[in-house]
Parts: structure tokens; sequence; C-alpha cells
């Protein structure tokens, strides 16, 4: 369930400044997304595995605040992240 190293390292050269930068608020929307995904496949087939989706939820309520300190700091840079990501909103 977990992003594998590899796939972090894509994501951290893809959305980060350069591929060390991998507290850019922009990467962890994207390793956040990633994890979110993974784990929605995962209880799509284990419908009752509550410690999951509550593990969900909150990568959700986090993604959600990174999302809205993204915007309030810098439109432009939340506008392509979404856009990448595939995010409404």
């Amino acid at each position: 369930m977990a992003v594998s190293k590899e796939r972090k390292a894509e994501l951290v050269k893809q959305f980060g400044k350069n591929e060390k930068d991998s507290g850019a608020t922009e990467v962890q929307i994207a390793i956040l997304t990633e994890e979110i995904n993974n784990l929605t496949e995962h209880l799509k087939t284990h419908i009752h595995d509550y410690h999951s989706k509550r593990g969900l939820q909150m990568m959700v309520g986090k993604r959600r605040s990174l999302l809205d300190y993204l915007k309030n700091n810098d439109v432009v840079s939340y506008r392509k992240t979404i856009e990448a990501l595939g995010l409404r909103k």
C-alpha cells in the first residue's frame, strides 16, 4: 500500500525544485495523493477495514490543509499542482 521509493523519487523530481526537495508543499501533496489513491483501491476490496479508512480520512484532511496553505501563499503553483494531479476545486 505504501508508495515505493522509486515512485516517490519520480514525484519529488516532477514537483520539487530538485531531486532532493522532498519538503516542498507541492511534493507533499503529490505523495499524499499517490497514497490516497492506493488506499482507495485497497478499500474497494476490503470494505470493513475501518482502521485504514480512518487513515485515509486523516490523509485527505492533511492534503486539504496543505492545499489551502498553497492556495493562500502561491496561487499559480496551487493551480498548476491541482491540474497536474487531476484534483477538483
